[in-house]
Formats: C-alpha cells, sequence, structure tokens
C-alpha cells in the first residue's frame, strides 16, 4: 500500500530527505551533495530517499509520491531545472523530476524551488502556523525567499521571493549571479568563504579555514563558521556582522513595502547560528523600519534543517489534494451530463410516443 510521501531538500552543500506518513516524519537521511556533476548530484538524491527509506523500514513501493525542492529556475509542469549556481552541473537544464521518476517507477515527482517549499514547511506545520502573512528568508549557501500573502503561497510569475538577490549595497561585492550588492553576496555562505579567501589574500588572519580543515571538511560549513564564532575569530566576526546588516536592511525593505505579519529566518546559516543570530537581525531591521513601533514578529524555524524537506511533502501532499477534487469534479460533471443526457432522450421518446398517438 502507497501510504507515504518523500521529501527532499537538495542545497549547495547537503541533500536532506525525509519519509512523511500521516503528517509524521517516520524516516529521514543527510547526505553531502557531490561537487562534480548533475548526474552524481541526482544519483546522490536517489540514495538519500533511499536511506530515508531505509530508516523507515519501507520498501519503495511504499511511496505516494516524491517532492524535491531545489534552487535555480524551476519548470514546474515538466520537472526540469536550471540556474542553480550553487549546485554543481546545474546552471544548464536539467531533467531532475523525470531522472528521478525513473529510479522509482510509478511513483509521481515532482520539483519546485527549495526555498518555496521550505517556507510552506513552516507555513503548514512550523513557526508560521499562526500567520496569513509572512516571508520567509533561508541563509544558506546562498540567500532565498518566500512570500505567504493572505494564506496562499506567493508564485507571482514565478520567481516571487529572490530576496537575495535584491541590492542592499549599490556597486558593493560581485554575487554569484554577477550582479553587484546582492544580499546573498553578503549573507550567503559561499559568498562569505570567498571573501575571506580574498581577505587573507591581502594580510588579514583568520582561523576559519583550520577550522575547516580539522573538522575534515571541503569548504565551509555553517558549523564551521558557528566554531570560528565562538572562537572569537575576528574575521569571522566581521563578516557575519556584515551579513547582519545586510539582511536587517533587505528585511525591513521586504516590511516596508508589504507590512507582514512575521518574518522567519533560517537556513544552514541560520538555523546553525541561532536565535542569537535572529536577534541580530531583527535589531538591525528595526533600525530601519519606517514604522519600527509595528515591527513584524521575527522567528526562527521550528523545523530547523528539516524545513525544506517536509515542506517538499507538504507542497505534494496539497497538490495531490488539488489533483482528486479536480478529478472529483470532472466525475461530478461527467455524471450531470449523463443525466441531462437521459433526461433529454426520456423527453424526447415522451414526445416521440405523443406524436405518434396524434396520428393515429
Amino acid at each position: 500500500m502507497r501510504q507515504a510521501t518523500a521529501g527532499v531538500d537538495l542545497g549547495g552543500t547537503k541533500i536532506q530527505a525525509v519519509i512523511m506518513s500521516s503528517g509524521i516524519v517516520v524516516g529521514q537521511s543527510r547526505h553531502q551533495t557531490p561537487k562534480t556533476d548533475a548526474a552524481d548530484v541526482i544519483a546522490e538524491i536517489v540514495a538519500s530517499i533511499r536511506s530515508a527509506l531505509d530508516t523507515a523500514g519501507m520498501e519503495p513501493s511504499a511511496l505516494r509520491a516524491v517532492a524535491i525542492g531545489t534552487p535555480g529556475s524551476v519548470e514546474v509542469t515538466t520537472g526540469h531545472v536550471s540556474n542553480a549556481r550553487n549546485v554543481p552541473g546545474f546552471v544548464h537544464d536539467v531533467a531532475l523530476g523525470p531522472t528521478v521518476g525513473a529510479a522509482f517507477p510509478g511513483t509521481p515527482v515532482i520539483v519546485d524551488n527549495d526555498v518555496r517549499a521550505a517556507v510552506m514547511g513552516e507555513f503548514r506545520r512550523g513557526a508560521g502556523r499562526r500567520f496569513n502573512n509572512l516571508l520567509g528568508v533561508f541563509v544558506g549557501t546562498g540567500v532565498g525567499g518566500g512570500l505567504i500573502l493572505k494564506g496562499e503561497l506567493h508564485h507571482g510569475r514565478g520567481n516571487t521571493g529572490e530576496i537575495g538577490h535584491t541590492t542592499v549595497k549599490p556597486g558593493g561585492r560581485r554575487c554569484g549571479c554577477t550582479r553587484l550588492g546582492c544580499l546573498e553576496a553578503y549573507a550567503g555562505r559561499l559568498s562569505i568563504e570567498q571573501t575571506a579567501r580574498h581577505r587573507i589574500e591581502k594580510g588579514q588572519k583568520t582561523k576559519l579555514f583550520d577550522i575547516m580543515q580539522r573538522k575534515g571538511r571541503d569548504r565551509v560549513t555553517s558549523s564551521v563558521i558557528a566554531d570560528a564564532l565562538e572562537q572569537n575569530d575576528h574575521l569571522t566576526i566581521e563578516l557575519i556582522d556584515e551579513a547582519v546588516e545586510a539582511l536587517g536592511l533587505a528585511l525591513a525593505n521586504a516590511q516596508n513595502l508589504l507590512d507582514l505579519e512575521a518574518i522567519i529566518v533560517g537556513g544552514g546559516l541560520g538555523d546553525r547560528l541561532g536565535d542569537p543570530f535572529v536577534r541580530r537581525v531583527e535589531q538591525a531591521m528595526a533600525r530601519n523600519l519606517r514604522f519600527p513601533e509595528s515591527p513584524p514578529e521575527v522567528l526562527g524555524t521550528e523545523l530547523r534543517d528539516l524545513s525544506g524537506a517536509v515542506g517538499a511533502t507538504v507542497l505534494i501532499e496539497e497538490r495531490l489534494i488539488e489533483e482528486r477534487l479536480i478529478e472529483e469534479r470532472l466525475i461530478e460533471e461527467r455524471l450531470i451530463d449523463e443525466r441531462l443526457t437521459e433526461e433529454r432522450l426520456i423527453e424526447e421518446r415522451l414526445i416521440g410516443e405523443g406524436n405518434t398517438e396524434e396520428q393515429a
């Protein structure tokens, strides 16, 4: 019996998968994102789903559906992804949904934006349950956002929520998108690492990369940054100070425009640095609000690093419900058409019988 759904959160550093049954996480796994190419990344996604199924004690035949949240531009109808610069091989078109689907025959696979999925996870099952209008900002390898308005995920024309590419400093740091001064260029983990390397070249000292090596990492992860902060590494403190100010400005601009009830701050870096980081971002935002006496609630995530994967299952469950409602409506319309046709035929037969009697 197909009783479970799989949700996958694809990031530049990790792949998080969960198995959900009756609204509960019954299995999960976490794999590193390969640094090679798209084929290896997709193979690792499939492996992460299988690992999560193992922890749940389930076979692939138990899956009703698989949902994947991914960075980049997503063609929801086809499951193709592109422009995901933080994922190896995902800059150009990748048939993510169809390829993963081939590994789980007969199981539908949907693909959506990773941050939209995470926002839906927090909105339906996490810190956002109390609100109808909120912004989710997820600070990880990059910075992404998702918007809930009047209780619905707002898609716009397909690119809503790109808060990471709003400008916080005109002519500032080069972003991975090639533009200058984007929020992501100051708050994204990858940009923080690149900036640290540039400043080392200019003579600044840091423990950041020593910590990275001691932890056996091949990149500056969120935990490496957290450890460097705990050791009072001056360069890391400086970079996080800059990230906080950039986030505060971007969130204030969003609040001044939208007058939201709440803003949720999460993602790999946001979750790892926790409430002290969220409170600092809140204070930086408050300094730039037009109406500081009426701020939004600023919250950390409740689901933590499962926000994206759980949110992906929320998306697939809502889509399955929508498809079932459409199917039920079509069946109802067909039954109505059949009844009307039958009534018309009866009416025509009665008229015909009446004409025959008159002629007799």
